[in-house]
C-alpha cells in the first residue's frame, strides 16, 4: 500500500474552485453525507433562548438540504440560500416545494429583519466573515440568533484517528485540524469581534456500510479535486484498512458537532 505515504503536496486549489467542486457531486453528497442529531438543535435553542418551532430560519449554504430537512422537522419555517447550481438542483429533488433562493452568505438576497435564526451548517468557512457577519445581522430580527456548526471527526476514537493520519499524509496537511480551527477560535469566525459566540459541542454517531463511509469521504472537496487515479488508489487502500477494523463491513462514524451561537443584540 503506497497511497498513504508522504509525498510532495500538489498545488492547493483556490477557495472558489473547492466551493464549486460540490456541484458535480451533489447526488453523492446528498446520499452519503451525515445529518445532525436532535441534541444539536436542542443546544441551538438553549443557546438562543427560543424554540425553532414556528421560527423563521434562513439556512445559508444549504447545499442539498441536509440541515434544512432537520430544521423543518423541528417545526421551523425555513428559507434556504444556496449559490451552487448543482447543489440547488439536488436540493429541489430532495425537498420539492421548499423555498430556495440562489445566493451566498456574503450578499444575502433577502430583506432586512426577516429571520429569527440564520444558520450555516458546514458552510461558514465558505464565506468571508467581514461581509457575512453584517449580512447575517441585517437579515436577523433584534434578538435573533446566528448559529454555525460543523460535523468534525472524533479523533479520540482509534480508527478515526488512524484514518485522519493516513489522509494527512496523503494530502500533506492535517485536514481535521484545519476543519476544527474556525469553530474553536471564535476570532476566526468573526475577526471583527461584533459577535459574542457561545460554543458548544455535541457528540453523536451513525452506523453505515464501509462503501457509504468511503463515498462520504469522497464527497469532500479535497478528494473531489484529487486526480482520479490517486483518489481511486487511496480508497482501495482505505477499504482494506477499514475491513480489518470492521470485518462485518459496518462502520460506526463518530462526530463531534462544533456549534457557535451568537445573538443579534
Amino acid at each position: 500500500m503506497t497511497t498513504s505515504q508522504s509525498r510532495t503536496p500538489e498545488p492547493v486549489p483556490s477557495h472558489a474552485t473547492r466551493a464549486h467542486s460540490f456541484n458535480a457531486a451533489a447526488a453523492q453528497y446528498a446520499a452519503n453525507r451525515p445529518s445532525y442529531p436532535p441534541a444539536l438543535l436542542d443546544a441551538v435553542e438553549e443557546a438562543a433562548g427560543r424554540t425553532l418551532t414556528g421560527a423563521r430560519v434562513v439556512d445559508v449554504g444549504a447545499g442539498t438540504g441536509i440541515a434544512t430537512a432537520v430544521l423543518r422537522a423541528r417545526g421551523a419555517d425555513v428559507v434556504a440560500v444556496e449559490p451552487g447550481e448543482g447543489m440547488a438542483a439536488q436540493f429541489h429533488l430532495t425537498l420539492p416545494g421548499v423555498p430556495l433562493v440562489r445566493g451566498n452568505g456574503n450578499a444575502l438576497p433577502l430583506a432586512d429583519g426577516i429571520a429569527d435564526f440564520v444558520t450555516y451548517a458546514q458552510a461558514w468557512h465558505w464565506t468571508d466573515p467581514a461581509r457575512a457577519v453584517p449580512e447575517a445581522l441585517r437579515v436577523l430580527r433584534p434578538g435573533g440568533a446566528i448559529a454555525l456548526w460543523w460535523n468534525t471527526d472524533a479523533l479520540d476514537v482509534e480508527w478515526i484517528a488512524g484514518q485522519n493520519e493516513r489522509m494527512s499524509r496523503f494530502f500533506g496537511v492535517d485536514a481535521a485540524a484545519e476543519k476544527r480551527k474556525t469553530a474553536e477560535r471564535t476570532d476566526l469566525a468573526d475577526p471583527s469581534g461584533r459577535l459574542r459566540f457561545e460554543r458548544r459541542e455535541v457528540r453523536w454517531s451513525r452506523r453505515i456500510p464501509v462503501d457509504t463511509h468511503l463515498a462520504n469521504l469522497g464527497s469532500h472537496s479535497a478528494f473531489l479535486l484529487t486526480p482520479e487515479d490517486r483518489r481511486t488508489a487511496f480508497f482501495t487502500d482505505e477499504r482494506a484498512h477499514l475491513l480489518k477494523a470492521f470485518p462485518e463491513g459496518i462502520v460506526e462514524e463518530t462526530y463531534d458537532v462544533l456549534l457557535l451561537v451568537a445573538l443579534n443584540t
